[in-house]
Parts: structure tokens; C-alpha cells; sequence
């Protein structure tokens, strides 16, 4: 059958507004994609929904219709979205209501039986992440527009294709290469040069959107319209493949797909092949994302600046102790960015934040903020701050429990308004996923003169938030210095170079095919993003500290 042309015009809630047009206009696509939807979107879709039973979805997806619809009907690419949120019936209803405005004949069709929060009191939000194979009943009935709730990032492109190719729930391989296929696109310009380590490499000021070659056997090339910015090439996109992913089995409700089976290889100028990858059949359970209000928090940053930081950050703690004596969650952080005899006094300057959290509102909020700013003329000399601390805000919790499929009542809502119900897949066609054995270690290099150096001069890394967790996806771009990475960055020594991690799990995770190891380091965002636990809550900068931390190596790679 012909090749399926998937683009993506969203990586998240707010990612780039004419986006969506730019994929439409600058070349060929058969469907369009958009992911709105994280770990934090959930909450605050879930907090939109308190002031509006009817909100709950991605409002800025209408937006974009309003001027796109009608060149996707124009062109006959079909659009799929998770923008329904909380409420993707909600969203198909206002598609449908802006077509018939618009005039465009389309039909919307939606997945719903996601919505698990009345099986868990408590929660802002309970979503189960669905497969794709309520997006393919949709499609495969007619459907013009697909919105749908929680589903998996990748099911946006599994569902399509298993729909276009006629795929089966147990053609395994061929799903797992449409999964990766799917993650490699959900993020959007990151795998066209966006937030790359080597960014140096081309023009990423305004890096296009991604889009993907899928065949009939689950193999693809990942590439982007001609003429658009940034670019494609394997590093890109192994940055993508280690994005926030744990071991070699990646499961998810339609498969478990083996990312140490994933061979990339550069197939032409902004082309990169994606072929052997297996899939397995998938777990058991669905993961279900569970999110709530966890209480208040506040914070302030005074500014230190010249002489005697240290003393001054002690008379600051001191000062503020009284109001802080109640408060749950206190914590103190001294940032040094102070030079000595700076030229600027910016840059003569240190920055010492202060985060509470607590379940009491007052108590983080006017408690705090009087005590900080009754210190303007009686603390440390040159006192001031970033900007006066509020009256404390909500942040959330997340986490994740697991439920049997058959617990999901996962349906598709045709445009013709039938339901169709998505059988789970017999326990037969399950497997818990094990972890794989570790592959053995390449060859290392021969001795030779070693220079101390930061990581990041022979190895790029990404890094991304799994609820509390991170990963640390690290690669190396030449064999010689995979064989060098391999050997040298241990669990041990990355817990060593992230003093932060060193009290926590590490798991470390060869994948030999991509030259790369991939670190997940338990519990660094206590409990998730939403808690703002930590000065980079969805460890997105991690990756690069890590690059920036120095070690012997070897001056046959530098």
C-alpha cells in the first residue's frame, strides 16, 4: 500500500501557533497531528474544569481550526489531536459547531473511556492513556477530524496507521515501528534540531515541524518539509528516541516496542531511516495518570550581591526563621552566580530562593510575603529581591496506578454518532514486560594520554521528567567513542557528576544500536512537575549539567 505521510503541528499546550498552517501549506501530509497534552496540561485542564464543567480541553486547538479547517479539507489530510483533554467530547461538539460556521463539511468523530477520576476520590484528574485503535474505528468509519482524551503521545500515529494499513492488534512489529515513529514526532521541532545538544549544526532559529514516512511494514523515515528550518539527522533524532523512555522495552497499551531493535541511518539530506524495530505484545495493565492539588507554595529570591554572600544568605535564614517555624515544606537554595570584582553588578550578584509548600494557604502566602519584605530596610546590606512574593498558588501531584485493560471502557463516537467499543486484548496477548539483559560492553580503547574535559565535547544528552522520575538519555556520536562512553559513565560515576542523584536509584540502560546509554535517575522531581520541587522541575536542563560536568578523556576523541 502507499506510503502514509503523518506530520505533527504540536509537541504541547502553547507550543508554536502557526504551526498547524505551516504543515498544511508547505508540503504533502496525509494527516495531521497535534499533542497538547502533558503530566502538568492535566492539571491545569483539570482546574479549568472546576470553574467550567464544560472546558477541559485545549482551546487553543479551535483557534488553529478556525483558520486551518478549511485548508485541510481543501487538501484532504485527516487531523487527529489529544486536544480533547478532559473533555473530547466537548471539543468534537465545538469542531463541529466552527465547521457548520465556517461552512466546511467535515466530519469529527472522538475516543472517549479514558476518564477514570470518579474511580479515584480526591483527584483533579484520573486519565488511563489509551492505545490507537479507538483513532483507527474512527478513521476507518470516515472521519475527517479525531479528537480524543489521554491516549499514549504515539497512539496519534498508531492509530492512523494501523487504520491505513489495515494493521491487526497483534502484528507487533509492524505497531512498534509506528510507535516509534509516533514518539519521534510527538515533540515536535526536537526532532527537527530543537532543544538539540549540537545545535550548532545547522539553523535552528525557526526549526520546522517533523513529519514521518510510514510503510506498510512499520519501517519509516523521519524528515520535514521542504524549505522549513532546522534539520534531520540521526543525532536529532536519537536525541528524540531517549526522550523521556526507560529501558529497552517501551510498553505501551498497543505493544511493547524494543528500542534496542531501532536502527537509524541517514537517508538523504533532513532524512533519517527508522527500520528493525520489534515490537512484543503489550502489558497486562493500562497506566493511569493520577493527578490532585497537593496544597500552596511560594517562593522569593533575594538578591546578594558583593562582599560577604555566604554571611549574608545566613543572616537572610536567620531573620526569616520565625515565619518559616510552621511551614511543611522549607527549602533554602544559594545560587553563586557572584564574580569577584565584577563589572557589573548583576554579575557581582548571587541569588539565594526560598520555595515553601504547605497545605495552608496563609501560611506560605501573607505570613511569608509580610516577613520577607519587612526585611527591606532592616536585613543584609543591598537588600532586594527578583520581585515581591504573592499570596502562595496551587500546585499538584501526580502519579500513576495501573489498572487491567478490560477496567477502560475504551469506545470510539463515529461522526455518525454510533459507538464502537475497542475490545481489550485477551490476557493471552499480554506480557509483562521484563527487563532486557544487559548487552555486553564494546571493546574499549586502547590506553593512551587522557585531558580532563566537560562530557558534552564527544557526547550529546537529553533529558525529560517521568512523574517524579528523570532520564538522562546520553550518546555518542563515533564508535570510538562509544566504546569510550560505554565503559567510562557508569551508574556510580553518573551519581558522582550529579551530586543530586546520589543518594537515589540509578539505572543505567545500553542501547549499542543508537551508541547510547539511558540513565533513569528515581525520585529528583519528588512528585512531579506540577510540585515544582526543584529549580528545573521537568528536568529538561539536566542532560546539558551533565555534558557540562568534566572527566579524563581520552585525546584520540577530543
Amino acid at each position: 500500500m502507499s506510503v502514509l505521510r503523518v506530520g505533527n503541528a504540536s509537541g504541547f499546550y502553547g507550543d508554536r501557533f502557526d504551526a498547524m498552517r505551516e504543515m498544511l501549506t508547505d508540503g504533502p501530509l496525509d494527516v495531521l497531528t497535534g499533542d497538547y497534552l502533558a503530566e502538568l496540561t492535566m492539571l491545569i485542564l483539570g482546574r479549568d474544569r472546576l470553574k467550567n464543567p464544560d472546558a477541559g480541553y485545549a482551546r487553543t486547538f479551535l483557534r488553529q481550526l478556525e483558520e486551518c479547517l478549511g485548508l485541510a479539507h481543501e487538501r484532504g489530510v485527516k487531523i487527529v489531536t489529544n486536544a480533547g483533554g478532559l473533555n473530547p467530547a466537548g471539543l468534537a461538539d465545538a469542531v463541529r459547531a466552527l465547521a457548520e460556521r465556517l461552512g466546511i463539511p467535515v466530519r469529527v468523530a472522538h475516543v472517549e473511556g479514558d476518564d477514570r477520576t470518579a474511580a479515584h476520590p480526591g483527584t483533579l484528574a484520573a486519565h488511563a492513556y489509551l492505545g490507537g485503535f479507538g483513532i483507527a474505528a474512527c478513521l476507518r468509519a470516515g472521519a475527517d477530524v479525531v479528537v480524543t482524551g489521554r491516549v499514549t503521545d504515539a497512539a496519534l500515529v498508531t492509530g492512523p496507521a494501523a487504520a491505513h494499513f489495515g494493521w491487526g492488534p497483534t502484528e507487533y512489529d509492524r505497531l512498534a515501528g509506528a510507535v516509534v515513529a509516533g514518539h519521534l514526532l510527538e515533540c515536535g521541532a526536537q526532532a527537527t534540531g530543537g532543544n538539540y545538544a549540537f545545535f550548532q549544526d545547522g539553523d535552528v532559529r525557526r526549526p520546522g515541524f517533523p513529519l514521518a514516512e510510514l510503510h506498510a511494514d512499520g519501517t519509516s523515515v523521519v524528515t520535514k518539509h521542504d524549505g522549513t528550518g532546522g534539520f534531520v539527522d540521526v543525532g536529532t533524532v536519537t536525541a528524540q528516541l531517549l526522550y523521556e523512555t526507560g529501558g529497552a522495552r517501551y510498553a505501551g497499551p498497543d505493544v511493547t516496542a524494543r528500542l534496542d531493535t531501532v536502527r537509524l541511518s541517514q537517508d538523504g539530506p533532513d532524512r533519517v531511516r527508522v527500520e528493525g524495530v520489534r515490537g512484543e505484545a503489550p502489558p497486562p495493565t493500562l497506566k493511569v495518570g493520577l493527578n490532585r492539588l497537593g496544597g500552596f507554595r511560594n517562593e522569593v529570591a533575594f538578591v546578594l550581591t558583593g562582599l560577604d554572600v555566604e554571611a549574608k544568605a545566613d543572616l537572610v535564614r536567620t531573620q526569616m526563621e520565625p515565619a518559616l517555624g510552621r511551614i511543611t515544606d522549607v527549602r533554602w537554595d544559594l545560587a553563586r552566580t557572584d564574580r569577584p570584582d565584577a563589572p557589573t553588578e548583576e554579575t557581582a550578584s548571587a541569588l539565594l530562593r526560598l520555595v515553601v509548600r504547605d497545605t495552608d494557604q496563609q501560611a506560605v502566602g501573607r505570613a511569608l510575603s509580610g516577613a520577607a519584605i519587612e526585611l527591606a530596610l532592616a536585613g543584609y546590606p543591598g537588600f532586594h529581591v527578583l520581585a515581591p512574593p504573592g499570596k502562595g498558588a496551587p500546585y499538584g501531584v501526580f502519579e500513576d496506578v495501573y489498572v487491567p485493560h478490560g477496567a477502560v471502557d475504551h469506545v470510539a463516537v463515529l461522526h455518525d454518532g454510533r459507538r464502537v467499543s475497542v475490545s481489550p486484548p485477551p490476557d493471552q496477548d499480554t506480557a509483562v514486560p521484563a527487563p532486557v539483559p544487559e548487552p555486553p560492553l564494546p571493546q574499549p580503547l586502547p590506553p593512551g594520554p587522557v585531558r580532563r574535559a566537560p562530557l558534552g565535547l564527544v557526547a550529546g544528552a537529553r533529558s525529560g521528567d517521568k512523574g517524579g522520575d528523570a532520564n538522562v538519555g546520553v550518546w555518542a556520536r563515533t564508535d570510538d567513542a562509544w566504546r569510550w562512553l560505554a565503559h567510562a559513565l557508569t551508574a556510580d560515576r553518573f551519581r558522582e557528576l550529579i551530586p543530586e542523584a546520589r543518594d537515589l536509584p540509578v539505572t543505567r540502560h545500553q542501547l549499542p544500536n543508537l551508541r547510547a546509554l539511558n540513565f533513569v535517575v528515581e525520585g529528583i522531581l519528588g512528585e512531579g512537575v506540577a510540585a515544582q520541587a526543584r529549580f528545573d522541575p521537568q528536568a529538561k536542563a539536566l542532560g546539558e549539567w551533565l555534558r557540562a560536568r568534566h572527566l579524563d578523556i581520552p585525546e584520540a576523541l577530543l
